[in-house]
C-alpha cells in the first residue's frame, strides 16, 4: 500500500517499528505476524495497519516502543573477530570487544574472520537498508594484497566479472612476481566478493583491509578503535 494513501499522520506498522529505528522492515514484518506487537492494547498482525507513530502505544514484545537515540560508530574491525553479536563457536566477536559502547548498534554488513578495516555500526535500520541495498550502489573501498603477480589484464577481467562477482575498479599500487598490491571497489556486499574474485583468476589473498564504506573512510582508527559518526557524514552519499 503507497504511504499517500494512508491518514496524515500515519504509517504502516512495519514502516513505524523501521521509523523508530527497533527493526528493519522484514524483521518488523516477522515480529508483527508472529503476535509479538500490539498497538493500544491489542495484537495486531497486519504489517500494513494504519498507526501514529507518536501518538500510539506501540508495544514489542512486551516493552512500549521508543526511539532509539540515533548513533552510528565507525569501528576498526581487527583480524580475527567475527561480526555477529553471538558466536556459537565460541570466537570473539566485534560486540566482545566494543563492550557497552556497542549497546544498541547493529551492523552495517559484515567483514569476514580474516578481513579486517572500517566496520559502521548504527541504531538506524534505515540507514544500514540504504547503505546496503545493491540498487544504491554505495562504494566500499579496499587495500588487498595477492600472492603472485596480477597483470593488467587481470585486473580488467575483475572489472568485466564472471559468475556474478564483479569489482567496480581495481587499480595496481605495487607489484612483483611475488605479490601485488591493489585498491579495489566494490558496489555490492556478497560473501568473501573479494576473495572469490581473486580465486578465480587464480590469486590468493593474503591481506584485505576495508578503508572506505560511502563516505565514511577508516582514517587513522588502529584495530579496536572506533569513533562517533554523525549524520552529516552521510549527506553526501
Amino acid at each position: 500500500m503507497a504511504a499517500s494513501r494512508y491518514p496524515r499522520g500515519r504509517v504502516a506498522l512495519e514502516r513505524a517499528l523501521s521509523k523508530l529505528r527497533l527493526a528493519s522492515r522484514r524483521e518488523a514484518q516477522h515480529l508483527i505476524r508472529d503476535g509479538a506487537v500490539t498497538v493500544n492494547g491489542h495484537v495486531v498482525t497486519d504489517p500494513l495497519a494504519a498507526v501514529h507513530p507518536e501518538r500510539d502505544a506501540i508495544v514489542v514484545s512486551g516493552e512500549r516502543a521508543t526511539a532509539r537515540q540515533w548513533r552510528t560508530i565507525a569501528f576498526h574491525k581487527p583480524r580475527g573477530c567475527v561480526t555477529t553479536r553471538h558466536d556459537p563457536q565460541g570466537r570473539p566477536t566485534v560486540f566482545d570487544l566494543l563492550g557497552d559502547a556497542g549497546e544498541g548498534l547493529a551492523a552495517v554488513g559484515r567483514l569476514d574472520l580474516a578481513t579486517t578495516g572500517l566496520l559502521l555500526l548504527t541504531t538506524d535500520t534505515q540507514l544500514a537498508e540504504s547503505l546496503t541495498n545493491p540498487q544504491h550502489a554505495v562504494v566500499r573501498r579496499y587495500v588487498v594484497t595477492v600472492r603472485g603477480e596480477v597483470s593488467d589484464e587481470d585486473c580488467a577481467a575483475l572489472e568485466r566479472g564472471r559468475d556474478g562477482l564483479r569489482a567496480a575498479s581495481v587499480s595496481v599500487r605495487k607489484r612483483s612476481r611475488r605479490e601485488t598490491h591493489l585498491i579495489v571497489e566494490l558496489t555490492e556486499g556478497k560473501n568473501r566478493e573479494i576473495r572469490r574474485l581473486f580465486a578465480g583468476i587464480g590469486c590468493e589473498v593474503t591481506r584485505l583491509l576495508r578503508v572506505a564504506y560511502g563516505t565514511i573512510e577508516l582514517g587513522a582508527l588502529q584495530p579496536g578503535q572506533w569513533r562517533e559518526v554523525s549524520a552529516d557524514e552521510f549527506s553526501h552519499r
